[in-house]
């Protein structure tokens, strides 16, 4: 018997493994694909909201912790694992000109650098000449997320937790009231502490059994050109669009936002939308090939706050899902606060904001 059953093996699913295994629980994974598969490994990998300012303090609360213990968890990983997630302190340059004083606000009140660049092109050459009084956020950093996946992943390895990929849970087994454990794959598996954290499928595990997290898929299309190195040096956005310049020379372009259910497929009316963006902002691109497209299906919720919680009916379940866009940069609080809730623990981070009364 394990202490903790996860469902889910991407990067919630992975950390809080992690941290339940550091704090001494025997845990293993379940997953039904493969580890880091879905949206963890299709992101971009930038640690910070989008426009933070626009977010719920319960958002940026999560934020602010990852902003500060990401450093270090990638030193860690890198160290334990032997896989470096490419943690890089890239900056985020916002070019949008018209939320000046919303984000003079934000960082007053979570103590983030924030700066006026009156000519963005003086530190970032090749962008267009277009764009002046960029926002410059030089403390946001970036991990690339299949490294990031795959260096969990070894640190599982190192560790000696336990993983099933290609594991579909089929079932909750509750007594009583209680959880049990799950059945996956036509075998049951017991634990009396089970979370879920399954992405945009969390909610079809949990709706048969009692209330559920309204958390729905919700596709995102990216592109990468294989550009060179120092190309762009910072993350770059604009309109909604974002750049973010790899350490070997590519940049990654993103994103849509498309409630298609669970489809993952790609189009060329994205691929042609994101390439004329990238282009517009940062002209050299012309003159590089995208070397490939890709789709990953956030987990959506109301207002890109996620649940991490325990349910409110069946004892022993617990939930961590729902972080939409921000999942990176929002895993690790949430890593933390939910292994201090599944020990009973005090934690550093508020946990009345993530609970199903707060949402619903």
């Amino acid at each position: 018997m394990t202490d903790v059953l996860i469902v889910g093996g991407g990067l919630i699913g992975m950390l809080t493994a992690i941290e339940l295994h550091q704090a001494g629980a025997s845990v293993q994974i379940l997953e039904r694909s493969r580890m880091g598969g879905e949206s963890s490994w299709a992101g971009g990998g930038i640690l910070s909201p989008l426009y933070p300012w626009r977010y719920a303090d319960a958002v940026n609360v999560l934020a602010k912790y990852g902003h500060e213990v990401y450093p270090q968890i990638a030193r860690q990983l890198h160290q334990d694992g032997g896989m470096d997630p490419e943690y890089i302190r890239s900056g985020l340059m916002v070019l949008d000109q018209h939320e000046h004083e919303q984000a003079e606000a934000w960082a007053r009140q979570w103590q983030m650098g924030l700066q006026t660049l009156p000519e963005p092109v003086e530190i970032e050459p090749r962008l267009s000449t277009k764009y002046h009084n960029a926002l410059w956020m030089p403390e946001i950093g970036q991990m690339r997320n299949p490294r990031l996946m795959k260096s969990l992943q070894a640190t599982l390895d190192a560790y000696g937790i336990a993983y099933k990929e290609y594991t579909r849970v089929e079932a909750l087994q509750i007594k009583q009231g209680k959880m049990n454990g799950v059945v996956a794959e036509g075998e049951s598996y017991v634990a009396d502490k089970v979370l879920i954290a399954g992405g945009p499928w969390s909610r079809k595990i949990i709706e048969d059994y009692g209330e559920a997290p309204q958390v729905e898929p919700v596709k995102g299309q990216m592109v990468v050109f294989k550009a060179q190195p120092d190309l762009l040096k910072h993350i770059v956005l604009s309109g909604g669009r974002y750049l973010i310049p790899r350490k070997d020379g590519r940049i990654v372009v993103g994103s849509t936002l498309e409630y298609t259910d669970f489809n993952k497929t790609v189009n060329d009316g994205a691929r042609d939308d994101l390439t004329h963006a990238a282009i517009e902002i940062l002209p050299s691109l012309e003159t590089f090939a995208v070397e490939k497209q890709w789709a990953g299906l956030r987990p959506g919720s109301p207002n890109g706050i996620p649940y991490i919680c325990s349910h409110p009916d069946i004892e022993g379940l617990y939930i961590s899902t729902g972080h939409f866009r921000n999942g990176v940069i929002l895993g690790a609080a949430s890593a933390r606060l939910m292994a201090d809730m599944m020990q009973g623990k005090p934690s550093v981070i508020d946990a009345q904001a993530y609970r199903f009364d707060a949402m619903h």
